[in-house]
């Protein structure tokens, strides 16, 4: 069986509809929003600060922390509070796509925290928090090499498919769906983020790269958008 037509109308090659905002939370250092249709991300960045306690500074170079998590309702069977080991994996791949783009050298001894809320959740949360921090991480002033954008390729029987929504990530007919979310450099295009949750060919997961470096070039150009509207240039 093959896939013919996606479940919400969009191209096989079509994001959802965007929206990014910065300064979103008014006592951060910098923040911002960032929404794949129905999934809503906000990030607020504090620091850098001073790294405590002592023994875990690096007079080399800052840390980078960033923590992810859900609220409870922004999915339809809520969800238990606090963090879990999902959330906590999230959180460590998130700090994995964006340390490259962030110059820790900048700020040795110091911390910068990064905390990603998912408000509204269907499909590509991880993505949607990194697009989201990483214009908040240059809201905040902190100095960046480049930007990050994030996005979900999936293969869907023989169709690759850009950004999953959550009905795609739950097909089950054919041979089912495969989930690989990506990151990109805005200006190196190295691979931040790349994860797979299925199967795919070589020569398919060539074809689900390309489409996500594509796909990230059009949501870095969104950020870059947002970010001059505030007079940050990236």
């Amino acid at each position: 069986m093959s896939y013919t037509k996606r479940f919400d109308g969009r191209k096989f090659d079509e994001i959802r509809e965007m929206d990014c905002k910065v300064g979103v939370v008014k006592n951060a250092d910098g923040s911002a929003m960032f929404r794949f249709g129905d999934t809503i991300a906000i990030a607020a960045v504090y620091g850098p600060k001073q790294l405590h306690p002592q023994h875990m500074k690096n007079p080399q170079k800052g840390v980078l922390r960033c923590n992810y998590d859900m609220l409870s309702f922004s999915v339809p069977e809520r969800k238990k509070p606090g963090p879990s080991r999902r959330s906590q994996e999230i959180s460590k791949v998130t700090e994995w796509a964006l340390s490259n783009a962030v110059d820790l050298d900048a700020y040795p001894n110091t911390v910068v925290d990064v905390h990603i809320m998912i408000l509204q959740a269907n499909a590509s949360t991880r993505c949607a928090g990194i697009n989201a921090a990483s214009l908040a991480l240059a809201h905040a002033g902190v100095t960046m090499k480049e930007m990050v954008s994030a996005v979900s390729i999936g293969k869907i029987d023989d169709k690759i498919v850009v950004d999953v929504s959550k009905e795609e990530e739950d097909y089950e007919d054919g041979e089912g769906a495969t989930d690989i979310p990506f990151a990109f450099g805005s200006r190196s295009h190295e691979i931040g983020l790349f994860q797979l949750d299925g199967k795919i060919r070589p020569r398919e997961l060539k074809e689900a790269m390309y489409a996500g470096k594509v796909a990230c070039e059009e949501i870095y150009e969104l950020q870059k958008k947002a970010l001059k509207a505030t007079g940050v240039e990236k």
